[in-house]
């Protein structure tokens, strides 16, 4: 039995994917999800086989799901748009497949079969996520927010509140007014969503928002000590004293 959840704000299209679902004897509709962030938090607790996933929502759109939950993380993903000719083109290049609103009922068995061997495969899908997500980014302005995990509840962080942010394995931690949120995510990655103006790299395993910096010092062997205005001690090493050049 594959275990399915759908995901589209618009309660007409998720009744059209219940009722095409409904004539499938190896699925189950586990939830419907009128948003993103109910859809990230679906995934997190039930990890279904499948998702049908709108691309276009309010407030966390389907590519900012991927993003969230993670594309090594994913199930396999039937992505269903009413139309956007970026995604459509982004799919295409990775061989993913999509259901164009309004679908009839042979397209939406065309791309159920597919998602079916999909699932048979196991990581075939997910290795075209990552690229998928990184032409749609490409193409779109980019987010000042930034979901996280806080208890069983995921919530937006603004970008700009990130006072600093540590390397955990294949984690970072984003530091943020007082508390802390582990995030999926690598450094260097991170480092690509934020403003370069604002964040600089000072240390292989940390990043600080230079609106929170409150001193800089020489220490020793060429590295600077970093005060933070909340009172935390970071190191600014000398592979990273030419971003801050002008501050030297």
């Amino acid at each position: 039995m594959i275990r399915a959840i759908v995901v589209d704000d618009e309660p007409l299209a998720r009744q059209r994917l219940r009722q095409l679902l409904a004539e499938q004897s190896d699925i189950k509709l586990e939830r419907e999800c009128t948003n993103g962030l109910e859809a990230v938090e679906a995934i997190d607790e039930l990890k279904p086989d499948l998702v049908f996933l709108d691309v276009q929502m309010p407030e966390l759109d389907g590519f900012g799901v991927v993003d969230a939950v993670g594309p090594e993380h994913m199930p396999a993903v039937l992505f269903v748009t009413a139309f956007d000719q970026h995604a459509l083109k982004a799919f295409e290049v990775h061989a993913l497949d999509y259901l164009l609103k309004p679908f009839d009922r042979e397209r939406f068995s065309t791309a159920l079969e597919r998602a079916r061997r999909w699932i048979g495969d196991g990581d075939s899908q997910r290795q075209s996520l990552a690229p998928l997500l990184e032409q749609v980014h490409q193409g779109r302005p980019a987010s000042d927010r930034i979901l996280v995990k806080s208890g069983v509840h995921h919530v937006f962080v603004k970008l700009a509140a990130i006072q600093w942010v540590e390397a955990e394995d294949n984690y970072v931690r984003l530091h943020v007014e007082g508390t802390s949120h582990l995030v999926r995510q690598t450094l260097s990655g991170m480092l690509g969503r934020l403003d370069a103006r604002r964040f600089r790299r000072i240390h292989r395993s940390a990043i600080v928002n230079l609106d929170f910096v409150q001193e800089l010092s020489p220490w020793s062997s060429g590295d600077y000590a970093v005060l933070m205005k909340d009172g935390t001690k970071l190191t600014l090493s000398r592979t990273f004293r030419d971003q801050f050049g002008e501050w030297l």
